[in-house]
């Protein structure tokens, strides 16, 4: 077995500096070397289908294969299912940037696998097995604001890019009750950016609170209007349709600042309206 030390946490890896330190596969999201005996898994938050999600630090991590349902015993589910008995050490990977793969630490199974339904790469619904992971370290490297702010803008094109119903589809299935968080130089909320942009579309260009048109249009001929948590998130407000409105700049401004109860009611009865 090759000599094996992991990197820093917090390194960025290019692919081929990611392969030559562990000697494993050059692509996929779970590679095994049997080289430097570890498992490599790399949650894609730039190109993956899948709806990885960090909560109360455990990376709710969705497993291996892309097509239909699927199983604890294909392939490198169940080497990370086992991870606890065969003596495999397990790397996580995120991808916040394209092509670049950030070094976040070993990680363990915090709990036993569970199933919830995801879209497969045909847009399919179907289940999948997600593994909840933390790491063996209680400090996880802090990813830089900007870069978590980049990533956000990034998802909010893809999510522009969908139709109407797309955008529906995945708002409801991915928008949480319990949002997830991650250490950066302060504390970022992981939203949706399909609850936002349903939001958005839901308004058709008017502003949900004083009801007038938009302010102006983006580059893309699209209005631009503001999302807000009817109940804040870090009140322990949920990042779902039913909470999230659109808001013209001028009246989300104004829901920060008095956070008018009688705002709150009127947003939520149109919200009901819908």
């Amino acid at each position: 077995m090759a000599n094996f030390t992991p990197p820093a946490p917090g390194a960025n890896l290019k692919n081929d500096d990611l392969i030559l330190h562990f000697l494993c596969s050059p692509q996929g999201g779970m590679r095994r070397s049997n080289r430097t005996n570890t498992l490599v898994i790399v949650s894609n938050h730039v190109a993956s289908i899948y709806d990885d999600r960090w909560v109360d630090d455990v990376l709710h991590y969705t497993g291996m294969g892309q097509v239909g349902d699927q199983s604890l015993a294909f392939n490198q589910n169940r080497t990370l299912n086992e991870s606890r008995i065969n003596g495999v050490a397990v790397h996580l990977f995120e991808v916040f940037t394209a092509k670049t793969y950030t070094y976040i630490g070993e990680v363990v199974l915090a709990d036993e696998p569970y199933q919830e339904r995801q879209p497969d790469v045909e847009g399919q619904d179907r289940f999948v097995w997600v593994f909840p992971l933390r790491l063996k370290s209680d400090t996880p490297p802090a990813i830089s604001d900007v870069t978590l702010q980049q990533l956000n803008r990034v998802k909010e094109k893809q999510a522009r890019k969908l139709s109407d119903a797309e955008v529906e589809a995945l708002a409801r299935r991915q928008g949480r009750t319990n949002v997830g968080k991650r250490s950066a130089r302060v504390t970022q909320h992981q939203r949706s950016p399909w609850v936002a942009e349903h939001a958005k579309r839901r308004s058709k260009g008017r502003c949900d609170l004083c009801q007038e048109a938009s302010p102006f249009n983006r580059k893309d001929g699209t209005p631009y209007l503001e999302t807000h948590h009817i109940e804040w998130l870090v009140h322990g407000g949920a990042d779902t349709v039913e909470n999230t409105v659109a808001l013209c700049p001028n009246c989300h401004r104004k829901m920060h600042v008095l956070d008018d109860l009688a705002d709150k009611k009127l947003l939520l009865s149109r919200l009901n309206a819908h």
